[in-house]
C-alpha cells in the first residue's frame, strides 16, 4: 500500500469519527495558537518599549545625581548636580551635540476659572534639540530669556487644550505658584514616554524656576534634577558617556566612587530587550505546554482507537497488509490530526495577534518563525506520540484481533 492510498484511508477514518477527531485536535489547536500570540504580543511589547526609549531624543545619556548605592537607600534625591556642570559639558565635551538640564516641580497652574496640578519643567533651549521636540505655535524661550529670567512659559499640547480649549493661548496669562507667566508657545503633541508626557507639563526658562518657583535649594548654584546630553551619533555614545564621567569626576573633585549616575539609551535598550526577550520566551514556554498536552492526547485517543478497531486491523493483516503498512496508517492518522490542528490553530492564533494590533496601542505582528515552529512542532508532536499506538497496532498478531473480536 503506498502513501497516497493510506493518507485517503486515514482520511476516511478521521472523518467517520467528526467529533472524536474535533476533540482531539483541541489541545494543538490551543498550543499552536497561544504560541504565536503569546510570541506575536511579545514581540509588540518589546517594539513598544524601544519606540517609548527611542522617544526619548536621539542617542541620549541621562545623568542623574547619587550614584545606585545612593539611590538604593536613599528617598531623598541629593544635590549635587547644579547647572554649572551642565554648562561644563556643553561647552567642553567635544562629543556632546546639546545638553539640556531640567529642574522640575509640580504646582498648580491656573487661567481664569480653570486650575489643573502641572509638572513644571525648568530647561534651556537646547531642550528641543536633545529631547527631539517641536513647536506648534508660537516660539520656544532663548538664552536672552534665560539671563533676563523672564517669566515666560511653553505649554504641552494637552495642556494648551485642556486650560485654553480650541483658542490659541499664546499671548495669554498663566498664573503658577502666585507667579504670572506669558505662554509664548505650545509643544507638538508626542505622547507619554516611560511615564514621562511633556504633552501635560509646562517648560520655562531653569532660571525663572529655581528663581521664582523652586527656589535655589543647593550652595553650589542651581540644582538639578537631572541632566540629558546628546550625542554628536550613535557611535560617539560611548565617548561621550567616558569624557562626561571624567569631566565631572573633575568638576567634584571625586577620588573614589562617583557620586553621580550615568545611563545611556542604549543602556536600556540593551535592558529592556533582554527582560521582554526573557518574558517572550517564558509565555511560548508556558504556551507550549498546550502542544505538549495535545500531543499526549493524540496519543491516547489513538490508543483507544487501535483497540477499538482490533478486528479492522486483524482482518488488513489476514489479508495482506504488512506491519509497514498498519504502522504507516496509525502515523498518518496522528499526523493528519496534529497538522489539521496546527493549521486551524496558526489561524486562530494570527487572528489573536491582528485583534491585538486593532485593539491596543501594541503594534503585534506576526513572526513567521513563530508559524513555523508551531506547526513544525504540532506535526513533530503527531509524529512522536504516534508512533506507540501505531507500533502497538502493527504488532497484532492477526489471529488473537480476530478472536478477541
Amino acid at each position: 500500500m503506498n502513501i497516497l492510498e493510506s493518507m485517503q484511508m486515514a482520511g476516511k477514518t478521521l472523518l467517520s469519527n467528526k467529533l472524536r477527531s474535533t476533540l482531539t485536535m483541541l489541545g494543538i489547536v490551543i498550543g499552536n495558537a497561544s504560541v504565536i500570540a503569546m510570541i506575536g504580543v511579545g514581540e509588540a511589547g518589546q517594539k513598544f518599549v524601544n519606540k517609548q526609549l527611542e522617544s526619548l531624543g536621539p542617542n541620549v545619556l541621562f545623568v542623574i545625581p547619587g550614584n545606585q548605592e545612593t539611590q538604593r537607600i536613599s528617598f531623598e534625591v541629593p544635590k549635587n548636580l547644579v547647572l554649572e556642570d551642565a554648562e561644563a559639558i556643553a561647552s567642553a565635551v567635544p562629543t556632546v551635540a546639546g545638553v539640556a538640564p531640567e529642574l522640575n516641580g509640580r504646582y498648580v497652574a491656573s487661567y481664569r476659572n480653570r486650575n489643573t496640578n502641572v509638572n513644571i519643567i525648568g530647561t534651556t533651549p537646547s531642550f528641543l534639540v536633545v529631547r527631539d521636540f517641536e513647536t506648534a505655535k508660537g516660539r520656544f524661550f532663548t538664552n536672552i530669556d534665560m539671563k533676563r529670567n523672564n517669566q515666560v512659559a511653553v505649554l504641552g499640547a494637552n495642556l494648551a487644550k485642556k486650560l485654553f480649549g480650541s483658542s490659541n493661548p499664546v499671548g495669554q496669562q498663566l498664573r503658577i505658584k502666585n507667579a504670572t507667566f506669558q505662554i509664548i508657545g505650545v509643544l507638538e503633541g508626542k505622547g507619554s514616554s516611560l511615564g514621562a508626557d511633556y504633552d501635560e507639563a509646562a517648560l520655562v526658562p531653569i532660571t525663572t524656576s529655581a528663581n521664582r518657583l523652586v527656589g535655589r535649594n543647593s550652595p553650589y548654584g542651581i540644582a538639578l534634577d537631572y541632566i540629558v546630553a546628546s550625542a554628536r551619533d550613535s557611535k560617539s555614545v560611548d565617548a561621550a558617556e567616558f569624557q562626561v564621567t571624567n569631566l565631572l569626576r573633575q568638576r567634584h573633585k571625586i577620588t573614589s566612587e562617583d557620586d553621580f549616575t550615568i545611563r545611556t539609551q542604549k543602556d536600556a535598550l540593551q535592558t529592556v530587550g533582554q527582560i521582554t526577550g526573557a518574558l517572550t520566551i517564558m509565555l511560548a514556554a508556558v504556551a507550549g505546554i498546550s502542544l505538549l498536552v495535545g500531543g499526549i492526547g493524540i496519543m491516547n485517543i489513538m490508543l483507544v482507537s487501535v483497540t477499538e478497531r482490533t478486528q479492522e486491523i486483524g482482518l488488513r493483516k489476514a489479508i495482506g497488509a504488512t506491519q509497514q503498512d498498519i504502522l504507516s496508517q496509525f502515523i498518518i492518522e496522528a499526523i493528519i490530526l496534529s497538522a489539521a490542528g496546527g493549521l486551524i490553530g496558526t489561524a486562530i492564533g494570527v487572528s489573536g495577534v491582528m485583534l491585538v494590533s486593532v485593539l491596543t496601542p501594541l503594534k503585534a505582528g506576526i513572526s513567521p518563525v513563530a508559524i513555523t515552529l508551531a506547526v513544525g512542532v504540532s506535526g513533530g508532536i503527531g509524529l512522536f506520540f504516534g508512533v506507540v499506538p501505531a507500533r502497538r497496532a502493527a504488532k497484532l498478531d492477526p489471529i488473537v484481533a480476530l478472536r478477541s473480536a
